[in-house]
């Protein structure tokens, strides 16, 4: 199939507002006219071009029935990436390439394998998701497959972590996804990636003559959805309209408007600012902005800390990382939000960026001074989070991060710990904490972090630890977890460390009879895979009571 160079136009039931939303669907340029700002990519696809197949479950992006698969160019390459449509705002595709699952059938109606392997393996039953796990599978045939790179059961369930089923099961969908490394489609060579790119790009000069016209034939109308090309445009934007609500992956401004039916005024949209889109390098640090997506930093993060992946991992599902930013999760500013205790543990920073008399104004920021209550910051109304810092890891650090919930996957937390120590002579020299899920912010334990400061480094210094720790915070009871049991879990976490990073740990088996001794297998480095490995007790070396 030969990409058509024709565009599907039409208008939206919308006739006051002046934008006009452009992108790649199969093999045809879209482009809609009079499209609201608080409409969602879900609602274009259903309600303009009568694409039925994506569906609404929660509204929210959490069980992945709405999921697409959208891409963008990213170093003369096409990045494909399943992303929630039920909260994505419409026009934040601007200039994407998208795909719901009517898309990826061949014109002889020979399935893909997303599809095929699906009917194959059994893996649909009421048929509702599946809409959606087909997307994320298709997301995964053209990351994984079309490259040469075996899914295996561990890369489909990570990948899957977004989409839920209640009647199929997983086993069976897994194995649809593990079974496409066998199956080779025509269509992969159809719709070719450089007539795609070329398309993008060209769609990218359509937008901005688009926002100039509209910019300069009424000002006022284009403020209601501003998308600014540079970082100097959006601070002046936001100079300009205080109250705007910035959006990158709009999963909080998405919610606002599935949940509770907010209009906003006025949106400026951060994805087409390069400049926050980058990850420098840098001796002592690395630089993230803020626009960059939560898949793309969190990959940053383990080049120097690959223990930290099951802990990143367990963020949301895979579609809101891959629409949410990393700048957005901190200025969210929720106390359960995973990514603050971690960066906060790290010793991050923010930089706040304003326009102030014609002149690029920055200020910085440890993170843990960012927040002063209940999702409020020192961030003032014309200021934009543009990048973070993060520091390099220090001499001897030892770093673990660890995250309760309810579901191991996508699923919000209880109470997160984020422990980094650095040991030198066998006493602490370093301890940075951060803490969530236990205070009205994220937050940094500071008492901990003094009394840790210069003890030796053992069993005895972290059982004091975690008694001052439970003490330090004062955590609320809610639907996830009460009170008590967010103290204990600070307590357990604490302990958990001291059995991972201590080289002779025991723990008490507590439904034996008391002579056997469990001893941590080291040699894991997943720390959600614990071995353990049942000894004889040497009873004149340890006893149990040191783990109490």
């Amino acid at each position: 199939m030969t990409l058509s160079k024709k565009s599907i136009s039409g208008k939206s039931k919308e006739t006051s507002h002046p934008h006009v939303l452009r992108f790649w669907r199969n093999g045809k340029e879209i482009t809609l006219e009079n499209i609201a700002p608080s409409r969602t990519l879900l609602q274009i696809l259903r309600e303009d071009l009568n694409s039925k197949g994506t569906k609404e479950g929660c509204a929210e992006g959490d069980c992945g029935a709405c999921t697409v698969v959208v891409a963008q160019e990213q170093n003369n390459e096409l990045v494909y990436t399943a992303v929630n449509s039920c909260i994505r705002m419409a026009h934040s595709v601007s200039g994407h390439a998208v795909w719901s699952v009517e898309d990826i059938i061949s014109n002889d109606g020979t399935l893909h394998p997303a599809q095929s392997s699906m009917v194959k393996a059994h893996a649909s039953q009421c048929g509702f998701c599946t809409p959606g796990f087909v997307m994320s599978l298709y997301a995964m045939y053209e990351n994984y497959t079309k490259k040469n790179i075996a899914i295996t059961p561990r890369i489909a369930q990570s990948a899957l972590t977004g989409n839920l089923c209640r009647c199929t099961g997983y086993r069976p969908i897994i194995d649809a996804a593990v079974s496409m490394n066998q199956i080779e489609h025509s269509q992969s060579s159809q719709q070719n990636s450089k007539t795609i790119l070329k398309a993008l790009k060209d769609l990218k000069v359509s937008i901005n003559e688009d926002w100039k016209k509209i910019k300069k034939g009424n000002p006022k109308a284009a403020a209601s959805y501003a998308l600014p090309q540079t970082l100097q445009e959006l601070l002046h934007l936001k100079s300009e309209y205080p109250n705007a609500q910035l959006i990158a992956g709009s999963t909080d401004a998405g919610l606002q408007v599935t949940k509770q039916f907010k209009q906003f005024d006025h949106i400026i949209d951060l994805t087409q600012v390069s400049e926050i889109r980058a990850v420098e390098e840098y001796p002592h640090h690395i630089a993230i902005g803020a626009g960059v997506k939560l898949t793309h930093a969190f990959e940053e993060l383990l080049k120097d800390r690959p223990q930290l992946k099951n802990y990143l991992m367990r963020f949301a599902g895979l579609p809101i990382r891959n629409s949410a930013t990393l700048g957005g999760n901190i200025a969210n500013g929720s106390p359960i939000g995973d990514s603050m205790p971690l960066l906060i543990s790290l010793g991050a920073s923010v930089v706040l960026s304003s326009v102030q008399n014609k002149k690029v104004k920055n200020r910085e920021v440890l993170l843990e001074n960012f927040y002063t209550g209940y999702r409020q910051s020192i961030l003032t109304q014309r200021e934009v989070i543009t990048w973070i810092k993060v520091p390099k890891p220090h001499s001897n650090e030892i770093l673990r991060a660890y995250k309760i919930s309810k579901r191991f996957d996508d699923d919000i937390s209880a109470v997160s710990l984020c422990i980094n120590l650095s040991i030198s002579n066998g006493k602490i020299a370093f301890a940075s904490l951060g803490v969530g899920g236990v205070a009205a912010t994220p937050a940094k334990a500071y008492e901990t972090e003094k009394f840790l400061l210069d003890q030796p480094f053992n069993m005895n210094t972290l059982i004091k630890a975690k008694k001052i720790l439970s003490k330090e915070f004062k955590p609320l009871s809610d639907m996830r977890a009460s009170a008590g049991y967010r103290k204990q879990l600070l307590e357990n976490l604490v302990q958990r460390f001291a059995v991972e990073t201590l080289d002779t740990a025991q723990v008490q088996d507590k439904s034996s009879s008391g002579n056997d001794v469990f001893w941590m297998d080291l040699s894991s480095t997943d720390s959600n895979d614990l071995r353990f490995v049942k000894l004889k007790p040497d009873l004149s070396k340890s006893s149990s009571q040191d783990l109490k």
